[in-house]
């Protein structure tokens, strides 16, 4: 049921458990399989191609990563993504140019009701995240729904980022607080 899927990418509750969305996921889960055992690089990057929103020139990801659906996820050129990464991309997850991810880094974009009773009927709704460009998120960082990460930002290791980051900031803990503005030469 398409209309699920649309819903979903517009922000709005929606059911996860229908045939249309399962079958999404099981998609992105195959083919994500099928990455991380290929050895080549090359097929490496055609099979991520036939997946992802986008991914532009220059892109090295490395195995193993898992996301929900890969079509929402979209990169810039020159992305590094190092091993473990976790992609819930119900929404929109985009990541700019020249922007590296350490290892086990997490970005959640479904959002479930507090409420047990709602959340007992699967329903949830999405925010899209945003990376910018030459952006450094080191390992196990943690993006939450509905943030943005500025241009030339730095968000220290183990960092749970529940808040926009501003531009050319370093932001570290949890949740993740700017400590310092970065000076460009």
């Amino acid at each position: 049921m398409k209309k699920e899927y649309e819903k979903m990418i517009n922000g709005e509750w929606y059911n996860p458990m229908t045939d249309y969305l399962i079958s999404l996921r099981d998609k992105s889960r195959e083919t994500l399989f099928e990455f991380n055992q290929e050895k080549d690089e090359k097929k490496r990057e055609q099979i991520l191609k036939s997946l992802l929103g986008k991914m532009g020139e220059n892109c090295y990801i490395t195995p193993s990563l898992f996301c929900d659906y890969g079509c929402n996820l979209e990169l810039g050129n020159g992305v590094y993504f190092n091993a473990n990464c976790v992609v819930l991309d119900c929404a929109k997850v985009s990541i700019g140019d020249n922007t590296f991810i350490g290892p086990n880094c997490q970005f959640y974009t479904p959002i479930h009701p507090l409420e047990y009773k709602k959340r007992n009927t699967f329903i949830e709704t999405a925010e899209p995240i945003k990376i910018g460009k030459n952006c450094w998120l080191g390992g196990s960082v943690i993006i939450l729904p509905g943030v943005t990460v500025g241009d030339g930002s730095v968000i220290g290791a183990g960092a749970v980022v529940t808040k926009d980051i501003p531009e050319n900031s370093v932001a570290v803990g949890n949740p993740a607080k700017v400590i310092k503005k970065i000076i460009q030469d």
